[in-house]
């Protein structure tokens, strides 16, 4: 940054009110988005006694804004011997354009904001450079804006020294050009909770004495783990994608109808296939996310049928499934 776009930041010492803002400031190339403000024979202000000069409004983010400057400084604010820079909302429109809320009519008035309406907005004020064809842009935190506080901006936005000198760029032939961009920060209502469980993890033991016998599915007793209900999905001869080639083992939620809308529930489970002897024969453990719309998970292929038969010579095994919950995820309100 060259001394002259130095001497101009090192002034920029914002205060609105009793908030302090900690400005960051750049040179760019790009015109303002929302507003371009310019003056024409800028040295009447002071040969008028002009205080400040308010814009006409403009639209940015679905609100009416406007564009405040003080030629000869806020001294109400600190801003002696600055030029200073606001931006407001308009009083004739704080609520948003095209919401169900609007301003009250009284008679040709329009009242004000009415207490508890907040903006939430970053704001950017700049000056251009007719000299080096950019815009020394000022910006400060979030903007809150609300009817307390219809306007932000900076004081000590630029000294009048640096500003009024033609070699600066800022001021020539007597004419000025200021900007502002509102970037409106909308909440779009979107938003989950998630909270983390200490639940111990609960083994549920499902003994069967003729696999054979069962039908093409079956489901063991329902048990609680986590404070939900759970059973196990079985078809001993695989499901429809695996007939006669696999066992197929699922873990249901049972209560899964019970969750609310959006929320989802975060599980480890394993599955194990015990022999008459108790001696595992095959396991399959994962972690998963299951709701309302997805209430099973498990293994279409957990263990080929020809293996089945091999290790349980009288028919007869135990299935076991160990379920922990580690934690739910819900919708914001």
């Amino acid at each position: 940054m060259s001394k002259r776009k130095k001497e101009a930041t090192d002034s920029n010492a914002a205060k609105v009110g009793d908030e302090h803002d900690v400005l960051s400031t750049e040179l760019r190339d790009v015109v303002p988005a929302h507003f371009v403000l310019k003056i024409k024979s800028f040295s009447l202000f002071a040969k008028k006694n002009t205080e400040k000069y308010e814009s006409g409004e403009f639209v940015a983010g679905g609100y009416k804004w406007k564009l405040i400057l003080y030629p000869n400084g806020d001294k109400s604010r600190n801003g002696e011997d600055h030029v200073s820079v606001y931006l407001a909302v308009s009083g004739r429109s704080p609520f948003q354009l095209g919401s169900e809320i609007r301003p009250f009519q009284l008679g040709s008035e329009i009242r004000p904001f009415q207490l508890g309406w907040e903006i939430h907005a970053v704001v950017r004020l700049s000056v251009y450079d007719q000299t080096c064809d950019r815009y020394f842009t000022v910006q400060g935190r979030v903007a809150r804006f609300h009817a307390l506080k219809t306007e932000w901006g900076v004081p000590r936005y630029m000294p009048l020294k640096t500003f009024t000198n033609p070699s600066n760029g800022y001021l020539v032939d007597d004419t000025c050009v200021f900007g502002v961009e509102v970037f409106v920060i909308k909440s779009s209502g979107v938003g989950e909770c998630l909270m983390l469980k200490e639940s111990a993890p609960y083994t549920h033991q499902w003994r069967i004495s003729r696999l054979s016998s069962l039908g093409d599915e079956s489901f063991s007793d329902v048990f609680t783990a986590g404070d939900h209900k759970w059973k196990v999905w079985l078809f001993p001869r695989g499901n429809l994608a695996n007939r006669g080639q696999s066992l197929s083992m699922f873990l249901v939620l049972v209560d899964a109808s019970n969750l609310a809308s959006g929320q989802k529930m975060n599980v480890r489970f394993i599955l194990r296939l015990k022999d008459q002897n108790n001696i595992i024969r095959q396991h399959a453990c994962a972690i998963v996310w299951l709701s309302s719309s997805a209430t099973n998970w498990g293994w279409p292929t957990f263990m080929p049928l020809t293996t089945v038969g091999k290790c349980l010579m009288d028919d007869s095994c135990v299935i076991e499934a160990e379920v922990t919950v580690l934690g739910i995820v819900r919708k914001l309100p």
